[in-house]
C-alpha cells in the first residue's frame, strides 16, 4: 500500500515560496500505475486541485495557481516537491499529496501552511 508524507515549513512569510515535500513508500513515482498530486484546502472552504506530475515527469497545474506553481521530482528520493511562490495570507492552508491510482487514491496526513503578513 502507498504512503505518503508532506513535509515542510509550517510558517511563511508572505512574499516568499512555499516549498513542501512528499515523501513516497510502498510504491514507485516513476511506475506508471500513478499520478501525483497536490491539493490544499484553505480554512473554511472547500479542497483545490493544484497541479499533478505523471510518472514521466510531465505535469499540469490549476489555471488559477499555475504562474505560481511548479511540481518537481527527485527519483533518486522518492520524493515530489511543491513550490508556490509569491506567497500571501490567501495561501493558508492544510496541504495534502496524493497518489492517483485505481481504484483508491492514497493521501497524506497534510500539512498545515500558514502564511504570515
Amino acid at each position: 500500500q502507498v504512503q505518503l508524507q508532506e513535509s515542510g515549513p509550517g510558517l511563511v512569510k508572505s512574499s516568499q515560496t512555499l516549498s513542501l515535500t512528499c515523501t513516497v513508500s510502498g510504491g514507485s513515482i516513476t511506475s506508471n500505475s500513478y499520478r501525483w498530486s497536490w491539493v490544499r484546502q484553505p480554512p473554511g472552504r472547500g479542497l483545490e486541485w493544484m497541479g499533478v506530475i505523471a510518472f514521466s515527469g510531465s505535469t499540469s497545474y490549476s489555471p488559477s495557481l499555475e504562474s505560481r506553481t511548479s511540481i518537481n521530482r527527485d527519483t533518486s528520493k522518492n520524493q515530489f516537491s511543491l513550490q508556490l511562490s509569491s506567497v500571501t495570507p490567501e495561501d493558508t492552508a492544510v496541504y495534502y499529496c496524493i497518489a492517483i491510482t485505481t481504484p483508491n487514491d492514497y493521501w497524506g496526513q497534510g500539512t498545515q501552511v500558514t502564511v504570515s503578513s
